[in-house]
């Protein structure tokens, strides 16, 4: 059965914390985080169709700085489920990140972690001020992204950020200019792309979840 919702089109749900507390200092903080060089050396699958994916969530979720999208690809590249949410005011700790991510993963696909191979591919896309250049906001996020998906029995995707200068995947060198931060979505029909196909009990369950 395919798994999937069409999510609300903007970003509101906070960011979700655990029961579970982990120090925050700054040395546990650098600690979580990924150099690009790191993430380059991980094996991070290559989107074929990067922009495709990019305008697609944009269009979808309309993220504004600050603002989240996490998304399930199955092997075809086809998005099956994503979500979005608001990243917290506070430092950047991919514990933290990771924690978020996964709570959104738990809401919206069930897990994988039954195969013995990974099938589908967790990617995220990150909105925020500055440039494309990488900032250990990134960094942590890019740790975050990579535990949620090992929890969650998925590949761990592309780390795509949104910001004044365009859409970049970080670690590939690959971008464009639009959509950028404030850019008015494309159309499904100009992306190429089509909304998750849904169906079934299971699939009412979830879009019931994404709407909460």
């Amino acid at each position: 059965m395919t798994f999937g919702f069409t999510p609300s089109t903007a970003a509101s749900t906070p960011e979700t914390s655990t029961s579970a507390e982990m120090p925050t200092d700054s040395a546990n903080r650098l600690v979580r985080m990924l150099e690009p060089a790191e993430w380059s050396a991980a094996g991070i699958p290559l989107l074929r169709n990067p922009r495709e994916v990019v305008s697609g969530l944009h269009a979808r979720h309309l993220p504004m700085p600050a603002t989240a999208v996490v998304a399930v690809l199955d092997p075809e590249e086809r998005l099956r489920a994503s979500a979005s949410f608001t990243r917290r005011p506070s430092a950047a700790d991919g514990w933290v990140f990771r924690n978020a991510l996964l709570a959104q993963l738990r809401r919206v696909i069930p897990h994988d972690l039954r195969r013995r191979t990974p099938v589908r591919t967790a990617v995220l896309l990150y909105c925020r001020d500055g440039d494309a250049r990488w900032t250990p906001e990134d960094g942590a996020w890019m740790w975050g992204l990579r535990d949620a998906c090992t929890l969650h029995g998925l590949r761990c995707g592309a780390y795509i950020t949104l910001t004044r200068d365009g859409w970049q995947v970080l670690g590939e060198g690959r971008g464009g200019r639009r959509p950028s931060t404030g850019s008015r979505p494309e159309d499904f029909a100009e992306t190429g792309l089509v909304p998750p196909r849904t169906g079934g009990a299971a699939s009412d369950v979830l879009r019931r979840a994404a709407a909460r």
